[in-house]
């Protein structure tokens, strides 16, 4: 999947991650401010969470349950040091459930991801545009 998409049509783009998604495990690459955790937040909605959700920048991991109890993982390790702080708090034990698990600043941790993810790589474009790639 390769699409420049705005806020405007933001519910489609997360619609086709979703679909377009052969793993639970999804790894957010952009630039700070490029709308990772936007576009993170539409998916959880499209998954059928009510929680209120927002970045875990300072608590690192968020929980949200969807409406049919499924659990997803909201993962922010900008702020990590180093990947021993993660494997601390157990983040490989998160990506060994059937859980989604979406993850921004994956390149922190990268010795800890599992072999198998999808890719999502964001770039800020002119005119309030995003291109998306899901790999």
């Amino acid at each position: 999947m390769n699409k420049n998409y705005s806020l405007l049509n933001l519910n489609q783009i997360a619609k086709d991650i979703i679909k377009n998604s052969k793993h639970k495990v999804l790894l957010f690459y952009g630039d700070m401010g490029v709308g990772k955790t936007t576009l993170i937040k539409e998916i959880c909605k499209e998954l059928g969470t009510d929680d209120i959700t927002s970045s875990p920048t300072f608590s690192i991991v968020n929980e949200y349950i969807t409406s049919n109890g499924d659990t997803i993982y909201h993962f922010d390790f900008y702020r990590l040091n180093n990947e021993e702080e993660a494997y601390n708090i157990g983040v490989e034990d998160y990506f060994h459930t059937d859980a989604w698990c979406f993850i921004e600043w994956p390149s922190v941790i990268k010795n800890l991801l599992p072999l198998i993810t999808n890719n999502i790589y964001l770039t800020k474009l002119d005119d309030d545009q995003r291109n998306i790639q899901l790999k």
